[in-house]
């Protein structure tokens, strides 16, 4: 007798192939899992994607001999919707999908091995008012690389705070010398000074200490090369007061404010729930929901 999960990912197949979508994304979370999938006797594994967590110590080598391409995911917990749309956005990072290509997806709970869930996404209309995803243009950005790297910083501080206690932060990625001319120190720079090379984004200590300024007010200023300019930056634009804001603090409406007046991204950390949004020209393009049970709140 077939298992559960065998059943829905040939269901799923049939979904790709009936409603003519591009692949199928398949969330996997345990090397037992990968290896199970490997075993399985499909038909079309070619139009298969793998999504695994980023710190999962996997062969490429047997997936790559099957026409199998992989992505490796933020390692934490997120909702289902938020580990689709984080997928989405690194399939396009990698050039496995488009911005407009529709995907179906097979997922469970996150660190378990069943699977439950199938949807079918169409990038440019699957999303609403609850679950933004307007990322098209983001995408485009020359700042793409840099901001997928705070966004992985960013759910880290959502989904842990820092030192188990709730942490809520501002990044303002690109367009830097208007972002500098529309803000001022807070309290003293504490990457002023430093070469370049040693206050790039991809730098593991680097990373560490944006972990641990978040905890001071104001916004952090990354450029887009990946340089961290500054932390501990007041943003000095009007709040934005739209009725997407409705319900969000000052943090996130001078975020809105700062995109609107600059060509800058912003992506904000909401202490109390953890969740990471992201500003562009004025507006919320994207949410994405971290879990934040190993937080204490």
């Amino acid at each position: 007798m077939k298992s559960q999960r065998s059943i829905i990912i040939e269901n799923a197949l049939r979904l790709l192939k009936e409603t003519n979508s591009n692949c199928l994304f398949l969330f996997l979370n345990t090397l037992r899992d990968c290896n199970w999938f490997l075993r399985l006797e499909l038909s079309a594994k070619t139009n298969i994607v793998v999504i695994v967590p980023k710190h999962l110590n996997i062969n490429d080598a047997p997936f790559r001999s099957s026409g199998i391409k992989i992505i490796k995911s933020w390692a934490g917990n997120q909702t289902r919707f938020s580990r689709i749309k984080y997928a989405f956005l690194q399939g396009v990072l990698h050039g496995i999908i488009n911005s407009d290509s529709k995907v179906v997806c097979v997922l469970g709970p996150w660190g378990k091995s069943h699977l439950d869930t199938i949807t079918i996404h169409d990038l440019g209309l699957s999303w609403s008012e609850e679950f933004p995803f307007d990322v098209r243009s983001l995408i485009n950005n020359r700042a793409f690389n840099v901001l997928m790297a705070v966004v992985d910083i960013a759910l880290d501080i959502g989904a842990l705070g820092r030192e188990g206690k709730p942490v809520g932060t501002t990044f303002v990625v690109g367009d830097t010398k208007n972002v500098m001319a529309y803000s001022h120190q807070a309290v003293f720079n504490p990457f002023k000074g430093y070469p370049k090379k040693e206050r790039l984004i991809n730098r593991p200590e680097v990373v560490e200490s944006i972990k641990e300024l978040a905890k001071l007010d104001g916004a952090i200023i990354i450029s887009e090369d990946g340089v961290v300019e500054a932390a501990g930056r007041h943003l000095d634009t009007s709040r934005a007061t739209t009725r997407y804001l409705r319900g969000l603090g000052a943090r996130h409406r001078a975020a809105a404010g700062i995109t609107f007046k600059t060509e800058a991204i912003a992506v904000v950390v909401s202490e109390s729930t953890g969740r990471v949004t992201i500003f562009e020209r004025g507006r919320i393009v994207a949410t994405l929901e971290p879990v934040i049970s190993r937080r204490l709140v």
